[in-house]
């Protein structure tokens, strides 16, 4: 399958479960690398499907299927657990075993031989899992979604369907970094080593990156998730859910920190600042919803009830409010003040998300 252009991975996407075990990015499900990518890392999969011109600097080990398209490099062995499909001048540096058919194309080179256990057939071949890909894609492209999920169910061979590892076009993979140009998406219970550099990132819940996140536009920070750095984005918004540890710095263009995040380093914020609060069990559901869609939609995001407090305590300031509306008011002048000092220049502000709850918890009791 030729991976020019566009191609069809549009976002690196790990799915959830994923691990880096010493050398090897380990899935449970398929893997699907974009064509002239760099993988300097092993592959453990179900399917694996390489494209175009990639290199790989491990080991490959498949238990399904395994695809190497033309001009791809493998620096160790490739065990595979059904069938092996290998394109014109393909290069193994070490040695290839297939528990099933193998079809190979022209000019490969296998530096310290092959065994297969099936068929053996030379030729320049073009597999069937990546024809029911491109069937996949063309059904979902014309809108039959219905007849799409028959046929995932159908190569699924009735087992549960997992998410793929998606590496889009020109990744570059390796045990420092994850540089890629497209948005990347995190599942849960993940453990990655390296920095990770996209145009928008979105970690999942209770994960584990030994890294920096950087990118262009937005960062999401799961709940119960770690950092093991910083976290850059130039003009985006940066939003650290309840329970996330961020070991260093985070720098945004705007930030929204719900409480009960940890962040050890210094917060800077060339926009609005935003400490999403607490205030009671009957008002809980509420704010994190409206963080969110703070999330989603930026400075946008804020408490519909927030801003209607702030006026009324600015209109009429007699008027008899309750301490909620009172506790909203209050929570808003943080971010608010934060807001005014950086329009003079960018906000540095040492926090921790419980040392602010507990500042104006004492407020309040005074």
């Amino acid at each position: 399958m030729s991976l020019r252009g566009g191609g069809p991975i549009e976002e690196l996407a790990i799915p959830s479960g994923t691990t880096v075990e010493e050398h090897d990015v380990v899935v449970d499900g398929d893997v699907l690398v974009g064509g002239q990518s760099t993988v300097e890392l092993g592959v453990r999969g179900r399917n694996v499907a390489i494209g175009e011109r990639v290199s790989v600097g491990d080991d490959i080990e498949a238990e399904g299927d395994c695809r190497l398209d033309t001009w791809c490099s493998v620096d160790g062995n490739v065990l595979v657990g059904e069938d092996a499909y290998l394109g014109e001048r393909v290069t193994v540096t070490g040695r290839l075993m297939v528990s099933g058919d193998l079809d190979i194309g022209d000019d490969v080179t296998i530096e310290e031989g092959f065994e297969a256990n099936g068929w053996i057939v030379i030729r320049n071949p073009v597999p069937t899992i990546v024809f029911y890909f491109i069937v996949l894609s063309q059904l979902l492209r014309v809108g039959e979604t219905d007849a799409a999920d028959e046929l995932a169910e159908a190569l699924a061979d009735g087992d549960d369907v997992r998410d793929p590892l998606l590496i889009p076009r020109s990744a570059e993979i390796a045990d420092d970094a994850w540089r890629v140009s497209t948005p990347a998406t995190v599942g849960d219970d993940c453990r990655l080593h390296g920095n990770l550099r996209a145009a928008s990132i979105r970690v999942g819940e209770r994960n584990e990156v030994f890294g920096s996140l950087r990118a262009r536009e937005d960062i999401t920070v799961g709940a119960e998730t770690v950092i093991h750095g910083d976290v850059t984005t130039r003009g985006g918004t940066v939003t650290v859910e309840a329970g996330a540890r961020v070991l260093g710095d985070v720098s945004a263009g705007d930030l929204v920190v719900y409480d009960g995040a940890e962040i050890q380093g210094t917060l800077r914020a060339r926009g609005e600042m935003k400490l999403v609060q607490r205030t009671g069990p009957e008002t809980e559901a509420d704010e994190v919803e409206e963080g969110g869609g703070a999330e989603a939609g930026g400075s946008d995001g804020v408490d519909s009830e927030e801003p209607d407090g702030v006026e009324d305590d600015d209109a009429d300031p007699g008027d008899g409010t309750e301490n909620e509306t009172t506790e909203s008011a209050r929570e808003d002048d943080a971010p608010e003040t934060d807001g005014e000092s950086d329009a003079e220049g960018t906000a540095a502000v040492t926090a921790d998300a419980g040392a602010v709850t507990e500042a104006v918890e004492s407020e309040d009791d005074s």
